[in-house]
């Protein structure tokens, strides 16, 4: 899945779209990757001399990737478009069960984001995520992403 597709079905845009293809996915998984560069938002001052990706920036990657696997998969309508689709908001962060950061991405680092569904009930959905940098994982986290009525946002 390209980045078109990937807008196409996330309300994300950028600098804060954190995804640039999906490589695979199914009815209980997504693999994603995103580059980061030095000219991110999130990077520039994170640190000065030493920049590295933020680890709220990684949460948000893996947030990303299931609300993907939730517009394509688990959408209350039929053929989603984060442009047209009104009513509904996708994938909203519920809470953060845990989250574990093993090592630094820096600038450069081709990231690959993998999400797996391990519970839905109704309009609630529990994910397992990680993000490998160089073959290995880097960070880990279980996240909960609810499906609520766009109105809710709205104040």
């Amino acid at each position: 899945m390209n980045l078109e597709s990937i807008k196409k079905r996330l309300h994300h845009r950028p600098p804060y779209l954190l995804l640039d293809r999906a490589l695979d996915h199914g009815l209980e998984f997504l693999t994603a990757q995103f580059t980061a560069s030095a000219e991110h938002f999130f990077i520039q001052g994170h640190f000065p001399g030493m920049p590295i990706v933020p680890g709220a920036m990684m949460q948000e990657m893996t947030t990303q990737a299931a609300g993907l696997l939730i517009t394509e998969h688990y959408s209350p309508v039929p053929d989603y478009d984060s442009e047209k689709t009104k009513g509904w908001a996708l994938g909203v962060l519920r809470s953060i069960q845990f989250a574990k950061y093993k090592s630094f991405a820096r600038p450069g680092d081709l990231l690959t984001i993998k999400v797996i569904l391990i519970e839905k009930l109704e309009s609630s959905f529990c994910f397992r995520g990680s993000i490998e940098a160089h073959g290995k994982k880097i960070m880990s986290n279980e996240f909960t992403l609810i499906n609520i009525s766009d109105q809710k946002l709205r104040g």
